[in-house]
């Protein structure tokens, strides 16, 4: 039997954010339990940038069970004005007695000031239960808020030997269904899913989500330096927003081609190739907070060699196709020490039925730009 401390009602407001994921945008996923009396009185997300915050849910469903009650939150409460309130204040308002935060909220706009103002305020708070974990679940949204650049995370499919197709450029397909299924969630859960241009030529992929229930379709962002995607290909014939990662020296009558087709054209440096840390930034600035990357193994390893990955989800197919010619899932050009390797730390191994799928997040040997 689940023992009724703070853990137990921290996980449930847990498992509210985790509902959530990939519909808030820039904002960051929360979750909220209000208890009074041994009861749960409350609870709420935040389901969408714009729109009441998890505390609000809650308390209005508390109505005036609040006065006296114990709030559990999974992100410190904001105390200012943006889209909505601060939800510090109406806590206070409430007359809610206790507050008990999983971990403080690193925007700048926030960090600490919320706890600040409700135990200024006679409300007693404590901090830290389950706090990696909440941070864990807010991690795209963490490091957006404070650089102001999307998380990237990675997504590779491959043999065991490594390779992203065949010989003769076959991948239809690598991993089975569950793993594909999986894949599908990862689009619904970030803002954005990003490919080179070659995989466009190559494959003619719709890029978006595919799942049985309704779910959201990210923004297509391609990274094409000469703009040579096809104005006719399946990214304009679906659902979401593409846009085209170029440079200055793309030819004026395919931008004018590919803008009349649709797509925004973003671009990143003088040429020859997109500026990849200069696009992230544009892409930012656009208020793109999340990044799925799944890229060729040049894409892929041109963003791994300029430290510009966050977090990897590797599936590998228990299969071994060889061919010296076979495309691999990283290309670059490599280093020549095994201690200057890029390693993975934290790593979580799953099984999707028999395709292991490894995650973790890249360790540099440098600073990340």
């Amino acid at each position: 039997m689940d023992l009724l401390n703070h853990d137990y009602y921290m996980d449930l407001a847990l498992n509210l954010a985790r509902g959530a994921r990939g519909q808030t945008g820039i904002n960051p996923v929360v979750g909220c339990v209000i208890v009074k009396d041994g009861r749960i009185v409350g609870m709420g997300a935040h389901l969408e940038r714009g729109a009441a915050h998890a505390e609000v849910h809650a308390l209005q469903m508390a109505g005036k069970n609040a006065e006296g009650s114990t709030a559990y939150v999974t992100l410190e409460p904001c105390s200012h004005f943006g889209r909505t309130p601060p939800c510090s204040d109406r806590l206070i308002a409430e007359k809610v007695a206790r507050v008990v935060v999983a971990c403080q909220d690193p925007n700048p706009k926030v960090a600490g000031t919320g706890i600040a103002r409700l135990r200024a305020n006679g409300v007693e708070v404590t901090v830290g239960v389950r706090e990696e974990e909440a941070r864990r679940l807010n991690e795209m949204y963490n490091k957006y808020i404070v650089t102001g650049r999307p998380f990237v995370t990675l997504k590779t499919a491959s043999t065991l030997d490594g390779r992203i197709a065949s010989r003769t450029g076959d991948s239809k397909w690598i991993t089975n269904e569950h793993s594909r299924e999986f894949v599908h969630t990862l689009r619904h859960r970030h803002q954005a899913i990003m490919a080179g241009v070659e995989t466009v030529i190559a494959d003619d992929p719709s890029l978006t989500t595919r799942l049985s229930v309704p779910a959201l379709h990210p923004v297509k962002v391609i990274v094409d330096s000469t703009l040579r995607t096809n104005p006719e290909s399946r990214l304009f014939n679906q659902q979401g927003k593409v846009i085209l990662l170029t440079t200055e020296q793309a030819p004026k009558d395919r931008r004018l081609l590919l803008e009349a087709a649709g797509a925004e054209l973003v671009t990143a440096g003088e040429g020859p190739k997109v500026d990849l840390p200069l696009a992230l930034e544009l892409l930012g600035k656009l208020e793109i907070a999340s990044v799925l990357l799944e890229g060729g193994g040049k894409l892929n390893g041109a963003m791994l060699e300029a430290g510009l990955i966050d977090k990897c989800i590797l599936f590998y197919a228990p299969k071994i196709i060889g061919g010296a010619d076979a495309p691999g899932n990283f290309q670059f050009g490599g280093f020549e020490r095994m201690d200057d390797a890029i390693r993975l730390e934290r790593t979580e191994v799953e099984m999707y039925g028999e395709d292991i799928c490894l995650t973790g997040y890249p360790v540099y040997g440098k600073e990340k730009p």
